[in-house]
């Protein structure tokens, strides 16, 4: 039972995350689309907002679920290949965020705040929202990756 538990936490974290990490790229899209200053700002501190009500909480249940179960069923984290690239994949999508989209995420947000109310947005913010969109997308494949390699125990 432990382990049906943890790994129901697990899966719960996996679908917070995706689809958080999902759903923010695409509201966000729209949002900077409409070039109307309002709407930018709001969205932008959604993102901040959702990043840490459900990407760092998809986080958590995700290796806790995970290493929980892996516990309760007294298999070694080494195990299996698809369980070690699984891992690997995870972690690297991780270092993505965290050294990448976030550093870019609290750039955007210091910047929505000066044009909240109407203002003139900078083409910085733009360029920081491209290149969101691109190490979101690099940082999403590892992510699908691992989904696949968790479901399909391959080899």
């Amino acid at each position: 039972m432990l382990y049906e538990i943890a790994k129901f936490i697990h899966i719960t974290g996996v679908v917070m995350l995706l689809g958080n990490v999902t759903a923010t790229a695409i509201w966000k899209f729209f949002a900077d689309r409409s070039r109307n200053p309002v709407v930018i700002a709001f969205a932008q501190h959604l993102v901040t907002l959702t990043d840490i009500s459900l990407t760092l909480w998809g986080i958590i249940l995700i290796v806790g679920g995970g290493y929980g179960a892996l516990l309760a069923a007294h298999i070694s984290p080494f195990e299996g290949t698809w369980l070690v690239y699984s891992q690997i994949c995870f972690v690297a999508s991780g270092v993505i965020w965290l050294f990448v989209l976030l550093p870019l995420q609290i750039r955007q947000a210091r910047m929505a705040r000066t044009f909240k109310d109407g203002g003139l947005i900078p083409e910085r913010y733009y360029r920081d929202c491209r290149l969101w969109m691109i190490w979101g997308f690099i940082s999403f494949a590892p992510l699908i990756v691992a989904t696949w390699l968790m479901s399909a125990k391959p080899g």
